[in-house]
């Protein structure tokens, strides 16, 4: 599934969307280069999933993992500092992991091969222009196909 946004504003009503139809249990992986709009595509996650406020939702680059709580718990999870799986498994990642809560991972490609058989929506995000994203979503579940 892939998805063109033309701004901010369009990122984060995408990811309003997705939020709007998880349902819990999911692990949602994200990888892009710097700027790329994935912490603005979470943002509206957390807005859909009733979670947060998107002004409350920011990178947890330096705490590495935020909390939002709302009809579903949100654990957003960045990757971008982290030197190893090792690292990211001392995290508690599997504690996250259950049917109320949407584990949502920056960065997911630094920790992916330590993800075991974990089943993830991936979402890569790409720049297209100054304000345009590429927004690819694969292995999404049928709940998420509805949205294009």
């Amino acid at each position: 599934m892939k998805f063109i946004s033309n701004s901010v504003e369009e990122t984060i009503a995408f990811g309003e969307k997705i939020g709007q139809l998880l349902k819990g249990g999911e692990v949602i992986g994200l990888v892009g280069e710097l700027g790329s709009g994935k912490t603005h595509l979470i943002k509206g996650v957390a807005m859909g999933a009733g979670g947060a406020d998107c002004e409350q939702v920011n990178s947890p680059t330096f705490v590495i993992v935020n909390e939002y709580h709302g009809r579903l718990s949100l654990y957003h999870i960045d990757c971008y500092r982290l030197g190893s799986v090792g690292e990211f498994d001392m995290l508690g990642f599997d504690d996250f992991c259950d049917p109320g809560s949407v584990v949502l991972i920056e960065w997911v490609d630094i920790v992916e091969h330590g993800l075991g058989g974990v089943e993830m929506i991936k979402i890569e995000l790409s720049h297209a222009g100054d304000n345009r994203r590429e927004i690819v979503i694969s292995e999404a579940p049928e709940h998420l196909k509805s949205l294009l």
